[in-house]
């Protein structure tokens, strides 16, 4: 049945083909007649050079991970679920019945890690994602995301990778004649890669940033994670990364997420800041899955008891670490805030032929 099923609309198809070409030259005369009287509308030079950019970076992406034998991955948009970090937002997506379909992933994190637990060496993935947050000159609702992961790696692998992958954005962009960061510092593309980009970047906890530039001992705080956000808002990021890019890493075990400890009880966990803004965020990962249950079901706690939706616990992730997954290093890195921050730009806005300003 499915097969005749199948012939019929062919055949159909085939008769509406040859019914329309009977008339397409009509049509063709007719609508050259009608544009020949009409003037092209003038070029955007603006969003025409925001698409030459991405391309350069995400062109530059590939080529960066491709010669180092990373694969290309795809993974669903449409996942059961979002992530249960307590300050994360997610679309919820309904069938036109109304039933509860999935969420529009926030991080393609847990299927990446699912793939690693298949087998998967090294691989990278440049995909949309989705937040339900507000929206500012840093964030965006659907952005760009890069994530990579290293099996048999450690997170010093990883903020190697980023270093070198920064580094080599940029070059490419220089190349390409754009001039860099030319609305923040006087520099040539030339100049500027070198001296603001190599490698290897400063790095300090988050114990000798909060002493630094907020005077607060990080113990003072170990039970007060509210107060820590605001002081790390507040006084500490604005100031990471003036003149280069800094790694943070050694962050509070209540801050873990995914990441695994340190044997100094820390999260092995890291991020790059660069003129204030947060660029990425990795970790070395953790793979315990009766671990990473006990968290999960932690953050759902902390989620209800401030009234955000608590979302459902990935069980086929659980099942695939359970499966085991190699000690891995991984990254997440937002594409529209590097891009921003390379040329300059006063917000991703800027640096996006599509905000949600201008849909």
């Amino acid at each position: 049945m499915r097969n005749r099923a199948t012939g019929q609309r062919a055949t159909l198809r085939q008769h509406r083909r040859q019914a329309e070409g009977r008339h397409a030259h009509g049509r063709l005369r007719g609508t050259r007649q009608r544009l020949s009287g009409r003037v092209a509308a003038p070029a955007d030079p603006a969003v025409l050079q925001i698409l030459a950019r991405r391309a350069v970076v995400l062109s530059s992406v590939r080529r960066f991970f491709e010669d180092r034998e990373f694969v290309e991955v795809e993974t669903p948009a449409l996942v059961p679920s979002p992530g249960l970090d307590v300050h994360l937002g997610a679309f919820e997506v309904r069938t036109p019945k109304g039933e509860p379909a999935g969420w529009l992933a926030t991080s393609p994190e847990y299927q990446m890690k699912r793939l690693l637990s298949a087998g998967a060496k090294r691989i990278f993935q440049l995909c949309r994602s989705y937040r339900g947050e507000e929206h500012g000159r840093h964030h965006e609702r659907e952005f760009t995301m890069l994530e990579w992961y290293r099996a048999d790696a450690t997170s010093d692998d990883v903020i190697r990778d980023t270093e070198e992958l920064v580094a080599f954005i940029a070059d490419a962009m220089a190349n390409s004649g754009d001039h860099l960061l030319a609305s923040q510092q006087e520099s040539t593309p030339e100049t500027w890669g070198l001296s603001s980009l190599a490698a290897p970047w400063r790095r300090v906890t988050v114990e000798e940033a909060l002493e630094l530039h907020a005077n607060v001992a990080l113990e003072t705080l170990a039970d007060d994670d509210e107060r820590f956000f605001r002081l790390w808002a507040e006084d500490v990021q604005p100031r990471l990364g003036s003149e280069r890019p800094v790694v943070v890493t050694d962050w509070p075990s209540s801050m873990a997420s995914l990441a695994r400890l340190k044997e100094n009880g820390m999260a092995d966990r890291f991020e790059v800041f660069f003129r204030g803004v947060e660029l990425c965020n990795g970790f070395g990962e953790l793979t315990d899955p009766a671990e990473q249950r006990r968290r999960f079901e932690q953050d759902q706690a902390a989620r209800q008891a401030v009234g955000a939706p608590v979302y459902p616990i990935d069980e086929r992730f659980l099942d695939d670490l359970e499966r085991g997954m190699p000690q891995s290093g991984g990254n997440a890195l937002g594409v529209d805030r590097l891009l921003m921050l390379l040329v300059g730009a006063d917000s991703i806005q800027d640096v996006m032929p599509f905000p949600e300003e201008r849909l």
